[in-house]
């Protein structure tokens, strides 16, 4: 999605406590140019009284022209309040190596070890780890360069912020949410991962691929989506629940083979990391626009277990549940991530892993006499599930309408019942979970309600909005279908109640024409299910959302006196000078 000459960068968010989002308008920035910087000021990325360190290499450029755009772009920084360093990056580096592009990154580590006070010996460990296995003289190189950035930074900066270390109490892990989904699937006891590359799912099958086999584990690269499913399908069917991972567009392609898990309730668990759309759209960047297709896109009666990672150690423990989930109730269970969660990196509590999480062993005892593949319980819709080469279950699998005994029925009442009973599972799941808790007070104003990766940013928005008084609270869902239990009397406590998201939606008052509004996703998912009016606030920038913004959004939807507003969901715009 971005060409190898475009520009790129890295937020990184630091605290004394546990940091659950990428935070508001940076408070540091290192840039090797000022072109990159220009781009992330309109996306109001940065504030009056950011700190800029600039290689000032382009400030001595031979063209006089690239000298001229430079001097303007770094006075137009000055002129927005931020605090412009222009540092020669570009020559210390070339001290240490032939090409500074080659080693200005870790340069800028070592600045960054001396500005935030890390700890050099642990940031000099890390090299060795991450570099030995390409020789000593590559970790040399980079040790070297690490030293010279703090040593940089001591002589010409001359100030550092001290911001002690978290307090750490247990053992902890650090890793992506892909990383995050494909520990979760060994721990999980699947066998069998296939998928088709895709960003940005692709790394979950990089980091299963170089441990998987170790458990006995497969990964395997099918020649496109469909097939991919297909096979997952097929192992699920043999008795292996499986896995298969993909994105927005791959899981376009699966919907059909989707529909087969569903009709011929086999167990399978699809992992969604979520990315900008419609089409192509945008790869690498971050949306919540999948739900509505993972909740309805199949032609007929298709119901799935949906659920929502909020944060990258749920989508370790969610893998968890889903395969249970889809092997308890004989249905496909769809956990949805997202680009932020699949990319970003956080630590969480070290799982300890329990044989429960296992999948158990395949049953092969013989099949009790005339029970037929699909003996529905007449309440739950629940059947137990037969296994090929199961003495006396053999029976003939279908994508059709079909008896409890798998024989194609076209009557009006087999179908029916079919899709009751299916329906059925979704009822008896619902009833054994809990009521979502709510972030902060019980009962108030203003209920915001989110879903995956948003949450840190919401809830830290919410908490500011408590700190001013306001009658605020959040709540965020991880059962997306079924819903969980007691949302109405939750909601009932509260004066109004909106959606946050990041997917599209209409103005309140909609577009030209006088068409109806289209609501976020969320919010429609909600009216549907729970017939009530639900507000909504959604946008699609590609990037996460930050609590400034949310934060200015419930501000927006409240009175002076701390009641609710009428304004426009959409009338706060993204950018803060605005």
């Amino acid at each position: 999605a971005r060409s190898r000459a475009g520009a790129s960068g890295i937020r990184i968010r630091l605290g004394a406590h546990t940091i659950t989002n990428m935070g508001d308008s940076a408070d540091l920035v290192v840039a090797f140019n000022e072109q990159v910087l220009h781009g992330r000021v309109e996306q109001d990325a940065y504030r009056p009284g950011t700190v800029v360190l600039l290689d000032d290499r382009w400030a001595r450029d031979p063209n006089t022209e690239i000298q001229r755009l430079y001097a303007e772009a770094v006075d137009d920084f000055r002129s927005r309040g931020f605090v412009v360093h222009e540092l020669p990056i570009h020559e210390a580096c070339q001290e240490l190596v032939s090409d500074p592009r080659l080693g200005k990154n870790m340069f800028v580590v070592g600045m960054l070890c001396w500005i935030y006070q890390r700890d050099l010996e642990l940031a000099l460990a890390e090299i060795k780890t991450l570099f030995g296995r390409k020789g000593d003289k590559v970790v040399a190189v980079n040790q070297a360069l690490l030293e010279a950035g703090v040593e940089f930074a001591r002589t010409h900066l001359t100030y550092c912020f001290a911001i002690p270390a978290m307090e750490v109490r247990e053992p902890l892990v650090v890793m992506n949410g892909n990383q995050a989904v494909g520990a979760g699937i060994m721990a999980a006891g699947m066998e069998v991962v296939s998928m088709y590359p895709i960003t940005p799912a692709t790394s979950a099958s990089h980091y299963l691929a170089g441990v998987y086999h170790k458990l006995g584990g497969v990964v395997h690269q099918a020649e496109d989506e469909i097939a991919a499913i297909g096979f997952a399908i097929g192992v699920s069917y043999a008795g292996k629940t499986a896995c298969t991972i993909t994105s927005g567009p791959g899981l376009a392609l699966k919907t059909e083979f989707i529909g087969l898990a569903v009709m011929g309730e086999l167990p399978l668990v699809i992992v969604d990391v979520q990315r900008g759309g419609p089409a192509t759209g945008l790869p690498t960047k971050v949306e919540q626009g999948d739900l509505l297709a993972a909740l309805y896109a199949s032609p007929g009666d298709a119901p799935k277990v949906i659920i929502a990672a909020a944060t990258i150690e749920e989508c370790f423990h969610f893998v968890i549940t889903a395969r249970r989930l889809a092997e308890a109730f004989r249905t496909p269970v769809m956990l949805l991530t997202d680009a932020n969660l699949a990319t970003g990196q956080q630590p969480f509590p070290r799982p300890r892993v329990s044989a429960d999480w296992m999948a158990p062993p395949i049953d092969q005892t013989p099949w009790p006499d005339d029970t037929p593949p699909y003996a529905w319980d007449p309440e739950t819709g629940l059947s137990r599930r037969p296994i090929p080469g199961q003495v006396g279950g053999e029976y003939v699998l279908t994508g059709l309408a079909h008896t409890p005994r798998s024989q194609i029925a076209y009557e009006p009442t087999a179908n029916q019942r079919g899709c009751e009973m299916r329906s059925r599972k979704f009822a008896a799941l619902a009833a054994t979970l809990k009521p979502p808790i709510v972030h902060g007070e019980p009962e108030g104003d203003l209920l915001v309600i989110g879903w995956g990766s948003t949450l840190g940013s919401i809830e830290e928005a919410v908490d500011r909005a408590r700190g001013e008084g306001h009658r605020v609270s959040s709540l965020h869902l991880r059962f997306l279908c079924p819903l969980e239990q007691g949302l109405s009397e939750i909601l009932d406590r509260f004066g109004h109640v909106m959606t946050i998201e990041l997917n599209y939606s209409d103005p309140a008052d909609g577009l030209a024409g006088g068409a109806p509004a289209r609501p976020s996703q969320l919010a429609l998912h909600l009216r549907s299910q729970l017939r009530r009016d639900i507000d909504y606030w959604s946008v699609t920038p590609g990037q996460p959302l930050r609590p400034d913004q949310i934060h200015q959004v419930i501000l927006d939807h409240l009175e002076p006196s701390g009641g609710v507003g009428v304004r426009s969901p959409r009338a706060t715009t993204l950018s803060r000078s605005e």
